[in-house]
């Protein structure tokens, strides 16, 4: 249907006609994006200003008005009408008459209106009360009635935001910094708010308003591109869900994505995280612009006083060769040569971030023109700078941040293309796989000082991750990118390899750590030939960290960083040409020896609860921060018996209990104590609530252990009761047998998505197996459960190999059951 036409069934058919057209536009396939939300902007003013037209009859000094989102023209299927009706005050009655002419039809058809009534006075004094009212009319457009009083107010609103800018400025910038710390950064966000989040919609418009007051002016190229995509993905959201909403969640991403036609979620979250950041670096170049302004224009009559009214000089101090500092930024020396200067983009960005100053924009703009490519291998002063800026700390980011706008990472490292941007779809990581690698490295930075070799912890930590842009293991395929890229900025090839073993192996330490029995001989054997030497086991040990603290909280704690430091401990004991043969087991606690004593004495399990905090956080100059609480440690003494694992995790889901970190193994009890105790050492949380008594938990699994407890039907009610919430849909569990794990058992590993009593169903299941379990290491990682468990047969050693892989696929198809 054509515009016309659209128009002619408005004229003829009043409200019906509008709703007929408008749901016929909104339909049309071949129309979508600036295009069709332009048309329903227009479609809409057709249908309003007939409204208007036909209420207003003979009254004079009456305008309609649309502002904000309506005003730019910028309709989405299901946006606001942002009206105002504005007279001169000669007659309220009728205004107010003409006002329901046009508000009830808008309502009857269920649109969502904003409306005021007011005289130019009021509008003026309205906006200047409230920011928000005042950047909604600086998009003032005239629809129909007195032209003249539209424009008027538009003069006199743009000549009040000029003259108010100093003031009113700040007010914005605040606004905006309040939203996004209450919303998030958008292009790191999985359900991100495409209006509210930084870098999203509003921000957009902020920076128009600033352009508005002629004080700075945003960097314009891409984001007009930036602004329509993420507008786009707003139209095609709406049409999805058929709701005013703007948040993109989990569930409607795949249906969003076909609407735009594009391959699916991971596409279109990566082009609005791409639109997001584009934002996000103008507000931060513009902000900045804002007050260096505000600044200047505070000095400068001070300063023409002291000078005698001549105009002053900018101080520009030397940072580097070819790099200066001017005005708060860093900018290129009046001699510098871009194009004859390869190394000048990584010489200033360490120069920035060593002295914690932003990048100025134009000089960055300037090296993206001009520089030529680095030669490969880089030359030497090239590498030490990419190690320098890396090692600078949290200033790196915003510093890597201004290259990667003006495309100098991806010219320098061709291989960040495929990180960049990219979305990870994992509860535990809360940045995209480019933020996180920027991330580890300021986390790196801190152990510099732990290191013999702190440039090949900062450069692994940079490329620990790459292999994530291609398909399969990503640190299989990590390794061969990072022996190229590790060849091509200049290392030698004893560092090369060292670098390819750091990415393949980066994982290797937290993983065996909380997974494997660290007693067992060939868990640390099989580690140290993967590490190969003490040098690159020192690193590997800071990268683990760095890496775990950029993920997010959910990574890292005490906990984990003591498991880590054990295996640490004894795979350098192995380097170093210890023979672990006959390893002597870890010596229990005084709290365990005295609960297995009495566990034995008793014939019956014995348990403690204790509250586990991180150490204080001590910061040089400042007092000691408030523990951090990780739970409470749960010891449990039980004497050896089948059913220990499903009848504990079991007694736990009932008191609803989560299960935070595990483990079980058979403790060796002192001298002249016969009898043998399984030491369980779990860390547990209260789902809600306050946690249950010590001698509960304690009766409720005697019961559990006698029979007298049935702990299987008691969840079963309790799930039976609670209906299943609608949310995403969990990957399915998967069970494996790890070969080669260890020379006394064998290690069944378990994936699946946590959930009240799924340690129960595994335990029940491996005991309904007729497997013994030697010991078991479980660990939740956001909603993902990650355990492994040690189990023999009867006569207590490993299984067959099909014996082993029927276990596993029977306790799979149970977890899926």
């Amino acid at each position: 249907m054509t515009s016309t036409n659209v128009h002619k069934d408005v004229e003829d058919s009043g409200p019906s006609g509008y709703a007929a057209a408008r749901l016929r536009l909104l339909q049309e396939g071949a129309r979508s994006g600036p295009p069709r939300r332009s048309a329903l902007a227009d479609l809409t003013d057709d249908w309003l200003s007939g409204l208007f037209t036909a209420g207003a009859e003979a009254l004079r000094g009456v305008s309609l008005i649309a502002v904000g989102g309506y005003g730019r023209g910028e309709l989405s299927p299901r946006s606001d009408l942002d009206l105002v009706l504005l007279h001169d005050g000669s007659d309220s009655g009728a205004v107010a008459a003409l006002a329901d002419r046009i508000w009830y039809p808008v309502w009857d058809l269920g649109l969502a209106l904003d409306h005021s009534v007011r005289t130019p006075a009021e509008a003026r004094k309205t906006a200047a009360e409230d920011l928000k009212v005042q950047l909604g009319l600086l998009d003032a457009r005239h629809i129909a009635g007195d032209l003249g009083l539209t424009a008027g107010l538009r003069t006199a609103v743009l000549a009040d935001w000029r003259n108010q800018a100093p003031k009113r400025l700040p007010e914005l910038q605040e606004l905006c910094a309040e939203r996004a710390e209450r919303q998030g950064e958008l292009q790191y966000l999985l359900e991100p708010d495409l209006k509210e989040a930084r870098g999203g919609l509003r921000d957009a418009t902020a920076l128009r308003a600033v352009a508005a007051s002629w004080l700075a002016d945003a960097p314009r190229e891409g984001l007009d591109d930036a602004r329509r995509r993420l507008l786009d993905v707003r139209d095609a959201l709406h049409l999805t869900t058929g709701r005013a909403t703007d948040r993109l969640a989990l569930q409607e991403q795949d249906q969003v994505a076909a609407e735009l036609g594009l391959l699916d979620a991971d596409t279109l979250l990566r082009q609005v995280y791409e639109a997001a950041r584009v934002i996000s670096y103008a507000s931060d170049v513009t902000w900045r612009e804002v007050g260096r302004v505000l600044r200047s224009r505070a000095v400068r009559p001070r300063l023409r006083a002291m000078l005698g009214g001549g105009k002053p000089v900018a101080e520009r101090s030397p940072l580097a060769e070819g790099v200066v500092e001017q005005d708060g930024e860093v900018v290129l020396a009046r001699a510098a040569r871009p194009d004859r200067d390869p190394v000048l983009p990584l010489r200033a960005a360490a120069a920035a971030a060593q002295a914690g100053l932003p990048l100025s924009l134009h000089a960055v703009r300037r090296m993206a023109v001009g520089v030529r490519p680095l030669p490969t291998p880089w030359p030497a002063e090239a590498r030490e700078q990419l190690v320098t800026l890396l090692g600078s700390g949290q200033p790196t980011i915003d510093v890597w941040e201004a290259l990667e706008a003006e495309g100098l990472i991806t010219r320098m490292l061709p291989d960040w293309e495929r990180v960049r941007c990219r979305p990870q779809r994992n509860a535990v990581h809360i940045w995209t796989v480019d933020r996180h690698l920027i991330e580890t490295a300021v986390r790196a930075s801190e152990f510099t000082r732990r290191v013999h070799r702190p440039d090949l912890l900062l450069v692994a930590a940079l490329l620990h991750d790459i292999g994530k842009g291609w398909p399969g293991d990503h640190s299989v395929a990590g390794e061969i990118i990072a022996k190229d890229v590790a060849a091509r900025i200049g290392f030698d090839r004893d560092d090369v390899a060292v670098l390819a073993t750091l990415v393949r192996h980066h994982l290797l330490l937290v993983d065996t750590a909380t997974r494997r029995d660290l007693e067992d001989p060939a868990t640390v054997r099989s580690v140290a030939e993967a590490v190969g030497s003490q040098g690159t086991l020192e690193l590997l040990h800071a990268l683990t960290e760095a890496d775990a603290l950029a993920t997010g909280p959910a990574a890292w704690s005490s906990w984990r960083g003591s498991l880590v430091a054990d295996l640490v401990k004894r795979v350098a004991a192995v380097l170093a040409g210890d023979d672990l043969d006959e390893p002597e087991a870890a010596a229990p606690t005084a709290e365990q020896e005295r609960l297995a004593i009495e566990a034995v004495a008793t014939g019956s399990p014995v348990l403690s609860l204790r509250a586990q905090t991180e150490p204080p956080t001590l910061t040089e100059g400042q007092p000691a921060a408030d523990p951090e609480p990780l739970g409470v440690e749960l010891l449990i003494a039980v004497p050896d018996q089948p059913r220990v694992l499903p009848a504990v995790a079991g007694v736990l889901a009932v008191h609803r209990l989560t299960v935070r970190t595990a483990e079980l193994r058979a403790l060796d009890l002192p001298d002249g104590v016969e009898g043998s105790v399984l030491l369980l050492n779990w860390r547990v949380a209260a789902q809600y609530g306050s946690l249950p008594q010590a001698a509960r938990l304690r009766a409720d699994l005697v019961r559990a252990l006698d029979g007298s407890l049935d702990v299987a039907g008691r969840l079963a009610e309790r799930d039976a009761a609670y209906p299943r919430r609608r949310g995403v849909v969990a990957p399915a569990a998967r069970v494996t047998v790890a070969p080669a794990a260890s020379r006394h058992a064998t290690v069944i590993e378990v994936r699946a998505q946590d959930a009240p009593g799924l340690l129960f169903r595994i335990g029940r299941a491996l005991e309904d197996a007729g497997v013994r379990m030697r010991s078991a290491h479980v660990s939740t990682l956001g909603a993902n459960a990650v355990d492994a468990f040690y189990v023999t047969d009867g006569k207590g050693v490993p299984l067959g190999a099909g014996e082993a892989a029927s276990v596993a696929r029977k306790l799979e198809e149970t977890l899926r059951g």
